[in-house]
């Protein structure tokens, strides 16, 4: 045994499980570090005890990706495959101008269901041929659901609004119109005194064809509704303010079909069109009382 160690039990040698027992090196055990130096005279042994269990870490989940493939719309996809170099270069500009405008979202939105209905009995090529001779018994045209219209077709019947003095409510929703055919119904406006409802809900007009729409009413007295709302693209921040401005603007307007998305525009239009009716209704009275 070594000199200097006194009272000592070898745990390593004469514990049969070679367990931890407290060790006195010359008559003192340190408590503090829970650890025990001995040294024997054949080998030196540092003892550590341990206690709890073996950190062991956590293996993390490996990330797989999968690449999604993106499927467009039957409808969407089939006008795009159609559309002629003309119109893609128009959506593409248009795509640009709200890009730099800073003030759009280009995204892709959930688009609100059209319930099915019966087919449209309208005939396309008979009614047309009659608005350009101007008939006096056609004073409604519905050409909605009808998805075959050629683009051509569609500007040709804004193009005879211009001289037509007998339709009164004319409604494309659902025709996959675009902008070059809102273009056309934003010059038939300007000249057109007769018209009083039009809508072209549901279709792939993009902020650029709803501004040339909102901008001709300034110079149309006779429009009382406009449908516009469910297009394909959102509008933005900056056409909505402009279709507010233009309802501030033009008193003739009474119904506004288009679900705002901002506040300050939503309750400027509504104030707007209530007025509008307020000065409808206030105008009524005075033509009873005379």
């Amino acid at each position: 045994m070594a000199a200097g160690l006194t009272n000592i039990a070898d745990p390593l040698v004469n514990q049969k499980d070679h367990g931890y027992k407290p060790a006195y090196i010359n008559g003192l055990h340190n408590h503090q570090w829970g650890i025990v130096f001995l040294v024997i005279k054949d080998y030196p042994v540092t003892r550590i005890p341990k206690f709890g269990k073996i950190f062991i870490p956590k293996q993390k989940p490996v990330q797989t990706f999968t690449e999604e493939k993106v499927s467009l719309d039957p409808e969407l996809e089939e006008a795009l495959t159609s559309a002629s170099d003309t119109e893609l270069c128009d959506l593409a500009d248009g795509l640009k101008w709200n890009l730099l405008d800073n003030q759009y979202v280009v995204k892709g939105e959930k688009i609100l269901p059209v319930f099915d209905e019966p087919p449209n009995p309208t005939n396309v090529e008979e009614t047309l041929k009659r608005i350009k001779e101007n008939d006096a018994h056609l004073v409604e045209v519905n050409l909605n659901n009808i998805k075959n219209i050629p683009i051509p077709t569609l500007k040709d019947f804004a193009k005879a609004l211009e001289t037509n003095t007998h339709v009164k409510c004319f409604s494309l929703a659902a025709t996959r119109s675009n902008d070059p055919v809102a273009a056309a119904f934003a010059e038939m406006l300007k000249v057109n005194k007769t018209l009083k409802s039009l809508n072209v809900e549901s279709n792939f007009i993009t902020g650029t064809g709803i501004l040339a729409l909102i901008d001709a009413l300034r110079d149309n007295e006779t429009l009382a509704e406009l449908k516009i709302d469910n297009q394909r693209q959102q509008l933005g921040t900056a056409v909505e303010l402009e279709m507010a401005k233009m309802l501030e603007e033009n008193t003739n307007i009474l119904k506004f079909g288009y679900q705002f998305t901002q506040q300050g525009p939503r309750t400027r239009a509504a104030n707007a069109i209530t007025k509008n009716n307020d000065l409808v209704r206030k105008r009524r009275v005075e033509g009873d009382h005379q």
